[in-house]
Order: C-alpha cells, then structure tokens, then sequence
C-alpha cells in the first residue's frame, strides 16, 4: 500500500509542477477576439489581461450603443478563444494519469 500512495505523490506532483509551467506558458499566449466582421479587436492573454483595442475608424462616426455592443461582442469572442486555448494546454496534462478520486476539469 505504502508504494501505491508514493507513486500516486510522485504524479501529483509531476502533475503540479507540469500545470504551473503550463499556467506561466498561458500568459504569454495572446488571443484576438473580434466583432463586426473585424471592425473591433481585443487583443488578451490567456490569463484574461487586455493587451490591446483596436476600433476601425469609421465606427467612431456611428452611434455610440453599436460601439458598445461591437466591443462586448469582441471581448466575448476573445474569452471563447482565451477558454478554448486553456482548454487545449491543460487537457493533456492529466493524460495517463490514474490517480483514484481525482477527476479534474480539464
């Protein structure tokens, strides 16, 4: 018994060490949200920092409302991209690894 439980602490740990690396990786990683068939852009990490808006001018001209609702519907695009990134990095990490009782997420 007392080997199962120190190779189930010999996973748990390469699991950790290998998510944290993963983790710093996913800041670095930039995803481009965009509305308005690319009329507004949001540029963001994977740890959800905005890193840059960009707003083609002729929508400065219209009304303010539809700026609004563009920029909201690109921030949402850019999540989507940001969880599905996530999503793909983190799911293998737990690949192969049969540890009892322990059912992540990814």
């Amino acid at each position: 018994m007392k080997g199962g439980l120190g190779n189930i602490m010999k996973q748990a740990q390469a699991m950790q060490e290998n998510m944290q690396k993963a983790q710093e990786e996913l800041a670095s990683i930039e995803v481009t949200g965009q509305s308005g068939a690319g009329l507004v852009e949001i540029t963001l990490t994977c740890r959800y920092d905005v890193r840059k808006i960009n707003i083609d001018p002729e929508l400065m001209n219209d009304d303010k409302e539809v700026l609004e609702d563009l920029i909201a519907a690109a921030f949402n695009d850019g999540v989507r991209k940001v969880e599905s990134t996530t999503q793909d990095k983190m799911g293998g990490l737990t690949a192969g690894m049969n540890i009892p009782g322990l059912n992540l997420p990814f």
